[in-house]
């Protein structure tokens, strides 16, 4: 039987609810992390790396829609469907289709924004709290086109980005290259985003924050699955793997595997489903490149860490059961090899897969129920957010003010 004494037990130890942890942790809450498997083992481990403030538009747009079909006649393409998952897709993908009219995009958009502004700093300041200063460097990033067309591309989204605050520059190919001399002469022009981040060694970060958060009294049970929550007059029940726990608050980050909980929590079906993301780690490659690199034309992310050069991308819509298709991971491959000078070492490699939250407004949710707290379905941008998620659910825990308007994140836009 796990302890319920503590103010709030938070179901899920991704980055979402690590960082949430040790923030009220530091706080005063007395805290316990359950995790289904191992903490910070599942996208918060295979991600590409990326604090990305740049992601300030919806996870699809009307210009794809044309691209679909051919995208998913393509199977080394950027999207994937398995046809046995459609029915149950569909009904997210409907609502997906119907935030890209207009004026649900702009405000999406603009709730992105809000959420990314400041999510770089809230990451330093974080890092310096917390010594993780020697995982995160800022060194920029690199969106690149080998296609003609693609500079008419580039220049348009710089200057979108640029007349909403997201600063960028377009390099030519002399500039690209001078920058980052490993890329192939293919590369004709890249925007670069000096205001971005990326953390070199993921691994080192969830374990110096699972340290930090137990020296500060928290406590981690792994190998703890939440079968079950429901309120009652006594608190919230839990049921798990390993007992049942009446928690007095709880907070669900289980990322995507959020739905059913939140449904059993709140009574409301929250549209969301799951992105399945592939990487191919490199581990002698670490200095290929000094910034990380993704290819407008290929969808593949190119990410310098410790560790070796992760290669990651693309998107497979198949749900959570399924069994991964790791030659997705390894097609990876050939799409980076084109983009650089000389042959990729590919010795020892390692492909990963795992679950990205996606809500069909590619907006997570971030809430305050009563005795139940939510941070989950963050898409692409878990990493990113995390931060600055963290602090909103303190806002709400201590019922201060908001720094950033709570409402579009709010479970009632489901309702």
């Amino acid at each position: 039987m796990i302890t319920s004494n503590f103010d709030l037990h938070i179901i899920g130890g991704g980055i979402i609810g690590l960082a949430t942890a040790v923030t009220l942790q530091a706080r005063g809450v007395k805290v316990a992390l359950l995790e289904a498997n191992e903490v910070g083992q599942g996208a918060s481990f295979g991600n590409a790396g990326h604090i990305a403030p740049e992601h300030v538009f919806p996870i699809a747009d009307a210009s794809m829609l044309r691209h679909i079909p051919a995208m998913l006649l393509n199977p080394t393409g950027p999207l994937r469907i398995d046809w046995r998952y459609l029915p149950r897709l569909m009904p997210w993908a409907i609502q997906l289709l119907l935030n890209m009219r207009p004026e649900p995009f702009e405000r999406i958009h603009q709730a992105l924004l809000s959420l990314n502004t400041n999510c770089l700093q809230a990451w330093l300041d974080f890092a310096k709290q917390w010594q993780l200063d020697d995982w995160i460097e800022v060194k920029g990033s690199l969106l690149t086109t080998e296609k003609t067309s693609g500079i008419d591309l580039l220049m348009t989204q710089g200057q979108r980005l640029n007349d909403v605050g997201v600063n960028n520059e377009l390099l030519t190919k002399e500039m690209l290259l001078e920058n980052e001399p490993a890329l192939q002469n293919n590369q004709l022009a890249a925007l670069f985003f000096p205001n971005t981040g990326h953390i070199t060694n993921l691994t080192a970060v969830i374990t110096q924050l699972s340290s930090t958060f137990r020296h500060l009294g928290g406590e981690i049970v792994e190998h703890c699955r939440v079968f079950e929550a429901h309120t009652d007059v006594d608190g919230i029940r839990l049921k798990t793997n390993q007992g049942d726990i009446t928690a007095s608050k709880v907070m669900l980050s289980a990322g995507a595997h959020s739905k059913a909980l939140a449904k059993q929590l709140t009574g409301v079906n929250v549209p969301l489903d799951t992105e399945r993301g592939y990487h191919l780690m490199l581990p002698h490659e670490s200095k290929r490149i000094q910034t990380p690199v993704t290819s407008l034309d290929r969808r593949i992310v190119m990410t310098p860490m410790q560790e070796g050069l992760r290669l990651a991308g693309t998107v497979e819509y198949a749900g959570l059961e399924a069994p991964a298709n790791m030659q997705r991971a390894h097609i990876f491959l050939q799409h980076a090899q084109p983009m650089l000078k000389t042959p990729l070492n590919s010795n020892d490699n390692v492909p990963w897969m795992g679950f990205r939250p996606s809500t069909s407004d590619s907006l997570p949710v971030i809430d305050k129920i009563e005795r139940v707290f939510l941070n989950f379905g963050h898409q692409h941008l878990g990493l990113t957010q995390a931060v600055t998620s963290a602090k909103m659910i303190a806002e709400y825990y201590f019922d201060e003010s908001h720094i950033i308007d709570p409402k579009p994140y709010q479970l009632a836009r489901f309702s």
